[in-house]
C-alpha cells in the first residue's frame, strides 16, 4: 500500500468522472461560453433545486458570496454583525468590507460552531444580523439561532462553505436563514477546478439585489441601476460544477463512511478526542478534526511518515493581527482559544480507501503510545 497520504486527492476524483468533465470543458471552449451563458444558468437552476431554494445567484468565489449577501441585506456603517470566533477569515473580513463592525462570539466547545448563549450576550441596539458558520461540515444550532434572530429582529446569513448537504433536524443547512453562502473552492465537498461561489435564498427581491450587485449593478448589459462589482461564475467552472453536483450525495455518503471508520479506529487511543456530532445534526465531514494536547508534535509525527494533516485554524479570529484593533483578550473566548492549540484535521476525501483510513489511525496510535 502507498503510505503517502495527501490531505485531499483532487486528481482521484477527476479520474472517476474524467469523460464527463473533459466533454463539458471542450464544449465551453468550442462555443466560447466563457462568461455566464447556458452552463451558468443550468448550474444556478440545478443548485437551487438541490438546496431546496427558489433562487441561486452564482459568483466568482465563496468570499464574494458573503460580501454580496451582506450588501444586499443593507449593512450600513456602524451596524454590528455577530460571527463565530472560530472560522476562516472570509466570514468576518466581508463584514468589514460591507461597512459593518465584526462582533465575535465564542464557540461551542464540542461542535466548534457559534454558541447561542454568546450570541445573546453580544446583542446590542446596533446589532443587525448573525452569521452562523456550519464549520467543518457540522450544522450550527439553528433552532436556537433562529429563535434569537426572531426575538431581536435580526437577519441570518448562513455560511455553508463547508457544509454542502448537511442537515439540521432533517432540514438542509442554508434553508433556515434569509440567505446562505456557499464556496466551491476546489477542495470543498462540491468543488470547482478554480474559484467559484453562490448564494441561495427564497426572497426574490433579495436575489435580484444580489445578482445586480454582482454584475456591475445591472441585470442587462449596459444598464446599471446601482454601482456594483464584477463577481461572475465563469462558464468552465459552471460546467464542471454541473457535472459534479449529481455525484455530491454519493460523495457525501462516502465521506460519512470514512469519518465513521476513523472514529471507530481512533476512539480508544489515549489522548485523542474524536469529533463530536450533536444530536439531530447530519455532519458532511468537509474536515475530520481530532484534538490532542500535543497537536504540533502529532502533526510533525504524521508528516515524517508521509501523512499530510492540516490545522484549521491555528489562530482564532479575534486574536489575529487583522483584528488587533478590537483589543480582544483570551478570556473573552475560552472555547475558541482552547481549541486553537489542540485541533488537527486528518486526511479525508471520498476516494480514500479503508486501508488508508486504518493506516492514518494506526500512525496516530503509534504517536499516542510512544509519547
Amino acid at each position: 500500500m502507498n503510505t503517502q497520504m495527501p490531505f485531499v486527492d483532487l486528481h482521484a476524483q477527476y479520474q472517476t468522472i474524467k469523460e464527463e468533465i473533459d466533454f463539458v470543458i471542450s464544449d465551453v471552449i468550442q462555443k466560447s461560453l466563457f462568461v455566464r451563458g447556458p452552463y451558468v444558468d443550468k448550474f444556478e437552476q440545478m443548485f437551487a433545486e438541490a438546496m431546496e431554494r427558489k433562487h441561486c445567484v452564482s459568483c466568482a468565489n465563496g468570499t464574494d458570496s458573503l460580501y454580496i449577501a451582506m450588501v444586499a441585506l443593507g449593512v450600513n456603517p456602524g451596524d454590528e454583525v455577530l460571527a463565530p470566533a472560530h472560522s476562516w477569515i472570509s466570514t468576518t473580513e466581508t463584514i468589514s468590507q460591507a461597512g459593518g463592525k465584526v462582533v465575535f462570539c465564542d464557540t461551542d466547545k464540542d461542535t466548534f460552531t457559534i454558541d447561542p448563549k454568546s450570541i445573546e450576550e453580544k446583542i446590542t441596539s446596533n446589532t443587525v444580523g448573525i452569521i452562523p458558520v456550519h464549520l467543518y461540515g457540522q450544522p450550527a444550532d439553528m433552532d436556537a439561532i433562529m429563535a434569537i434572530a426572531k426575538k431581536h429582529n435580526l437577519w441570518v446569513l448562513e455560511d455553508c462553505a463547508q457544509a454542502h448537504l448537511a442537515r439540521y433536524r432533517g432540514k438542509l443547512v442554508g434553508t433556515f436563514g434569509d440567505v446562505a453562502s456557499f464556496s466551491f473552492y476546489p477542495g470543498k465537498n462540491l468543488g470547482a477546478m478554480g474559484d467559484a461561489g453562490a448564494v441561495i435564498t427564497n426572497d426574490q427581491a433579495l436575489a435580484e439585489k444580489m445578482a445586480m450587485f454582482a454584475r456591475h449593478g445591472g441585470l442587462q448589459k449596459g444598464s446599471h441601476e446601482i454601482e456594483g462589482i464584477n463577481s461572475r461564475l465563469d462558464g468552465i467552472q459552471a460546467a464542471i460544477l454541473s457535472v459534479k453536483l449529481p455525484h455530491l450525495l454519493k460523495w457525501t455518503e462516502l465521506r460519512q463512511a470514512k469519518a465513521l471508520r476513523y472514529s471507530e479506529c481512533l476512539s480508544e487511543i489515549k489522548g485523542i478526542k474524536t469529533p463530536y456530532v450533536a444530536a439531530e445534526r447530519e455532519h458532511v465531514w468537509h474536515l475530520y478534526v481530532i484534538q490532542h494536547e500535543r497537536r504540533d508534535a502529532l502533526k510533525d509525527f504524521l508528516a515524517h511518515r508521509g501523512i499530510a494533516a492540516v490545522i484549521n485554524y491555528p489562530v482564532a479570529l479575534p486574536f489575529l493581527p487583522a483584528y488587533r484593533r478590537y483589543g480582544h483578550q483570551v478570556e473573552e473566548f475560552p472555547n475558541a482559544h482552547f481549541a486553537q492549540s489542540r485541533i488537527l484535521s486528518l486526511p479525508i476525501y471520498p476516494e480514500m480507501s479503508d486501508e488508508h483510513v486504518q493506516h492514518v489511525a494506526a500512525v496516530v496510535g503509534q504517536f499516542a503510545y510512544s509519547h
